[in-house]
């Protein structure tokens, strides 16, 4: 079980900051199988958030984030 640390509205507040920015970011798909991106925030939804890359936009869920199967990281430029 995972410790949770924040809450779904402070994650859903977090990702609006950093709508625009450059990030990294980490899905966890199980069984040793990890996904890694990077590219924009591009739109925040109240349920979902859209990541968009040079070839393709993905969308993820703030529950994903939540529960540790989506991480992000702002890149520095």
């Amino acid at each position: 079980m995972r410790k949770v640390n924040l809450t779904i509205n402070q994650i859903i507040e977090q990702i609006k900051d950093i709508q625009g920015k450059n990030v990294d970011l980490e899905v966890t798909r199980g069984r040793k199988k990890t996904i890694k991106l990077q590219g924009v925030i591009e739109s925040v939804y109240p349920s979902i958030f859209t990541l968009k890359t040079e070839n393709t936009a993905y969308s993820y869920s703030y529950a994903d984030v939540l529960c540790g199967d989506v991480s992000l990281k702002v890149k520095e430029n």
